[in-house]
């Protein structure tokens, strides 16, 4: 599932630059240009709409979900993680020793982690734009 950003907080001297309709904010910036902008403070929570539909049924695309960088990953959260050069959102299941990036999707393959450090912020909140009422809360 590929993640656009939707709202981030940034210096009003910085843009972002524009990305195709569909495409990620990291296939519109190259490596050296993202590592040259400003980083979020580690405790700031961000907002992104879900694209994609390998976490349907629970979140659907175009919906809204608020991460959490300092949130508490731990067996059974929805997380947000940087895995295989992109990034993903997934359930996190605790496997033996390891972890899982778990997709809600049983058409969508499960990714093995070694160790929590993939993963940079817990799903706290999702939104449907234009419905307050959809709003559903995860921690």
């Amino acid at each position: 599932m590929k993640l656009t950003v939707f709202e981030f907080d940034m210096p009003p001297s910085t843009n972002p630059p524009s990305a195709a309709h569909g495409a990620t904010y990291a296939d519109a910036i190259s490596p050296a240009a993202d590592a040259a902008l400003p980083e979020c403070g580690g405790g700031e929570s961000f907002a992104l709409m879900v694209m994609g539909h390998s976490m349907v049924p629970e979140f659907n695309e175009g919906e809204i979900i608020i991460i959490e960088p300092a949130g508490l990953a731990k067996d059974g959260v929805y997380v947000l993680a940087w895995h295989q050069e992109e990034w993903t959102f997934r359930q996190l299941l605790r496997a033996g020793t390891g972890w899982l990036l778990h997709p809600l999707n049983p058409a969508f393959a499960d990714a093995a982690l070694v160790d929590l450090d993939a993963v940079r912020g817990v799903i706290i909140q999702k939104a449907l734009p234009g419905r307050r009422r959809a709003s559903k809360h995860y921690i």
